[in-house]
């Protein structure tokens, strides 16, 4: 089990399908297409969740979240929940340095904020329970739409170095969190993907994050944007709507299909895509399409394979992945 993320393997039990089947070799144009297997989705929430979270320093000088002592990683464990779950996290403090966990798209009072100014936050040596709360779209009292804690958000510190914790995201203290909808449709695989200043993951230039998937796998990708610029992403190959799911509701849905992204400081979103369906596997890049910053080293793989492991357009010396969440 992948520790680095607290998904659905620990908090729903559920395991994602493989995804379409291929035909037989036999098949010929006239014989009938098999049967796809259908996707898990997404069960309803409710439940009441309970997570033990650590913060630490790391021997290369960043900083990090995990969900075991000396096992941070940059970015943090992915948390996911369904609407209407209730996440209760046990947080330790293991820096000698004030550290607090921040999280954007769901409910928590002002007691759970995670900042210096709600005194919210976590002193060395320290523990305290956050609890954050979700809930599925519905109609007020008065009779407008409320929507639901659905999306592809985060979470972070909002003290390290700073009163807002501008110390603490540089050095790498963030992670994805992602809360579904019933029904929505359950990846194979996850990768999170932060463009921190003009880093990928905080890693260098000369080392950035690759994720490894196979031809028909359907992937995933939590993005965050996170520092003082602006970027773009763009993923050769491969497209999605530009709505909460990535996935298209129907032949009716006007959502634009798109292959690059405008994002921001604190912006967040995500989507999902079959790996290399009708473009087939592959060394696809991903990279920022401000021109400098994919000059600068913010670009990197989505390395597709075949059946049989091999990645057309990709070195097998050069390292294979960084990670991700498979299911």
């Amino acid at each position: 089990m992948d520790r680095r993320s607290f998904n659905r393997r620990l908090i729903a039990g559920g395991v994602a399908a493989t995804g379409m089947t291929s035909l037989s070799p036999a098949s010929t144009s006239n014989a009938a297409p098999a049967a796809a297997a259908s996707p898990k989705t997404a069960p309803a929430g409710g439940l009441v969740r309970h997570l033990k979270l650590y913060a630490e320093k790391l021997a290369n000088g960043s900083m990090g979240y995990g969900l075991e002592k000396g096992k941070a990683t940059v970015p943090g464990p992915l948390i996911e929940l369904n609407e209407g779950d209730t996440l209760h996290i046990e947080f330790e403090n293991l820096m000698d340095v004030p550290v607090s966990l921040h999280p954007h798209g769901v409910d928590y009072d002002i007691h759970n904020d995670g900042t210096k100014m709600s005194r919210s936050h976590v002193e060395p040596g320290a523990t305290r329970t956050y609890t954050w709360r979700t809930h599925a779209p519905g109609r007020r009292a008065d009779g407008t739409w409320r929507p639901g804690s659905a999306g592809y958000w985060h979470y972070h510190d909002h003290v390290v170095g700073t009163d807002h914790g501008s110390g603490g995201i540089r050095k790498g203290l963030y992670g994805p969190l992602v809360v579904r909808r019933k029904g929505d449709v359950l990846p194979d695989k996850q990768f999170t993907i932060v463009f921190n200043d003009m880093t990928i993951n905080n890693r260098p230039a000369a080392d950035p994050p690759n994720f490894l998937a196979t031809v028909g796998d359907r992937v995933e990708i939590i993005m965050i944007t996170h520092g003082e610029f602006y970027h773009t992403f763009h993923l050769h190959g491969h497209r999605w709507a530009d709505n909460r799911t990535g996935l298209p509701a129907g032949p009716e849905d006007v959502s634009q299909v798109i292959d690059n992204k405008i994002t921001g400081p604190a912006d967040s979103f995500g989507f999902q895509v079959i790996a290399g369906e009708h473009v087939g596997a592959g060394a696809w890049m991903y990279h920022c399409h401000v021109q400098s910053h994919s000059d600068m080293g913010m670009a990197g793989l989505l390395l597709v394979a075949k059946e049989d492991g091999t990645i057309p357009g990709h070195e097998p010396h050069h390292p294979a992945t960084d990670g991700g969440h498979a299911h």
